[in-house]
């Protein structure tokens, strides 16, 4: 599955709109010999004025002018419009907040955001951003993969055309360069998958900040997990030099025979209750014990026909959990269930479901992507329990067709339960405003009918293949492609 490399092919180099221009390097103009073809056809200087330079009226000439530029800003649709020879996308400052790159050594298949003690609904520049993330190296040197602990700062605003922003609520310079600062794990393998969880410090210091463990599923079918707290709190004292037993795996789990990608810590099992599904099918239930133990049960929850692409904990439930496959199904399970097979079990797509994201702030709504482009929003309340283990199908109550390439990541924003961050193959990330309506007949006339009305802003990046938002840094998404990182907020949300 296209998800799953972070490879970039020249067809992947293509892409964008709304935040993104064309940009066409045109041939320098051409330069003959002067010739005033109105030279003898005005009798006075008045009147060579009232007809404009050339000759025609100023208002003729505007109005071609209008006609040429509206030709110039015609929108970009991924996947539709094509590129002219020489044409490149360029970002339209106006669009953007902030918007900044950066590389690391290999490409990263898949990041988490780790909250930080920096403070909530921060609007301030420049930013601060922490996450994890591990390594895709290639083929003969895997052996140099790694877990990356990260600290993104200096982020500042983004500067407009005119070089001036009148709202501008930086606390410090704005032309200030991006810092990437790392830490690294030796993993020894690519990571699929990694997820962050915090937990209570365990030492029951409430002034120390909380433990920060991730979960890791690599290609070789191990999931590692590992405290990161250390390599967190390093960044901010520095010279600081971690012992070799900081970077000693917390636990080491192997009971998957087949490697995978759907991973998921509850948010409401505070110790640590950590979901891993395999390309066999199986999802297995790994937990925390009171003296820091990893107790994984044996008995896998089956069902599914193909590979288990995702994994999400109920948000408000804590023994429910949903998982998404290439089997087209979403299935929802009880873990209390001594049957392991799904309580709800419905076709959602006729291609792999490689992407779901359950709400928040509505829990009984979840999003999924799919391998053909598509992706959808559910209402739970609409599924009904499967009779004798048998598949049900249902109707979305939203969804949309515009991505020509597979969905490699959604998610629901943290505090908007109308608005929806969407990545695909595609090179793109779309933000969509589900509260957003608009009637056919408007559409055709603004002539926008291939462009959902509910398509808030279109950003380019190379392969994507992860996206998450900030939640503490309100509209902040950062993104993780075959070019690296990018974290980005637009004025749009």
């Amino acid at each position: 599955m296209s998800k799953r490399s972070a490879d970039v092919s020249d067809e992947q180099n293509a892409a964008l709109k709304a935040g993104e221009r064309p940009v066409v390097d045109a041939p320098p103009d051409e330069v003959g010999e002067f010739e005033d073809e109105y030279e003898d056809e005005f009798e006075s200087e008045d009147e060579v004025l009232e007809a404009g330079v050339d000759g025609r009226p100023d208002a003729e000439r505007e109005e071609e002018e209008k006609d040429a530029m509206e030709v110039d800003k015609q929108t970009f649709i991924p996947g539709r419009t094509k590129l002219a020879p020489g044409e490149v996308l360029s970002p339209d400052p106006s669009t953007y907040d902030m918007l900044h790159t950066l590389s690391t050594p290999w490409p990263c298949l898949s990041f988490d955001i780790v909250r930080d003690s920096l403070g909530d609904n921060r609007k301030t520049y420049p930013a601060t951003v922490y996450a994890v993330t591990g390594t895709q190296a290639e083929g003969r040197r895997a052996k140099e993969n790694e877990l990356m602990v990260l600290k993104l700062s200096g982020m500042s605003k983004m500067d407009k055309e005119d070089g001036m922003d009148s709202d501008s609520d930086s606390d410090s310079d704005d032309d200030s360069e991006a810092i990437l600062e790392h830490k690294s794990i030796p993993l020894g393998s690519t990571t699929n998958r990694i997820r962050a969880h915090q937990t209570p410090n365990q030492s029951g210091d409430y002034s120390k900040p909380p433990q920060t463990i991730t979960a890791t599923m690599l290609e070789n079918s191990q999931v590692v997990i590992h405290d990161v707290t250390p390599h967190l709190t390093s960044f901010d004292v520095p010279g600081t030099i971690l012992p070799p037993s900081a970077n000693k795996p917390l636990s080491t789990l192997r009971m998957h025979k087949s490697e995978g990608y759907a991973l998921d810590w509850s948010p409401l099992q505070p110790l640590g209750k950590l979901l891993t599904g395999d390309n066999d099918g199986l999802i297995y239930v790994t937990t925390r014990t009171e003296g820091g133990g990893w107790v994984t049960d044996t008995r896998p929850f089956t069902g599914h026909l193909s590979s288990v692409e995702e994994l999400q904990w109920s948000p408000n439930e804590k023994n429910v959990f949903a998982s998404a496959s290439s089997d087209g199904s979403v299935k929802v399970w009880d873990v209390r269930s001594k049957s392991r097979k799904p309580a709800v079990d419905v076709k959602v797509s006729n291609t792999d479901v490689n992407v779901m994201s359950w709400s928040n702030q509505t829990f009984h709504l979840l999003a999924t992507g799919a391998d053909d482009g598509q992706w959808a929003v559910w209402d739970l309340r609409h599924w009904k329990p499967n009779a004798a283990g048998s598949q049900t199908t249902a109707s979305p109550v939203a969804s949309f067709d515009f991505h020509r390439e597979p969905v490699t990541s959604i998610e629901w924003h943290p505090t908007d339960d109308s608005v929806v961050a969407v990545g695909s193959a595609d090179n793109t990330v779309t933000l969509w405003d589900l509260a957003v309506e608009l009637d056919e007949e408007e559409n055709r006339e603004a002539g926008m009918q291939e462009v959902p009305p509910q398509l808030l802003f279109v950003h380019y990046t190379e392969s994507v293949k992860e996206i998450h938002w900030q939640a503490q840094m309100p509209g902040t998404i950062m993104a993780t492609g075959g070019a690296g990182f990018g974290v980005f907020k637009t004025i749009s949300v």
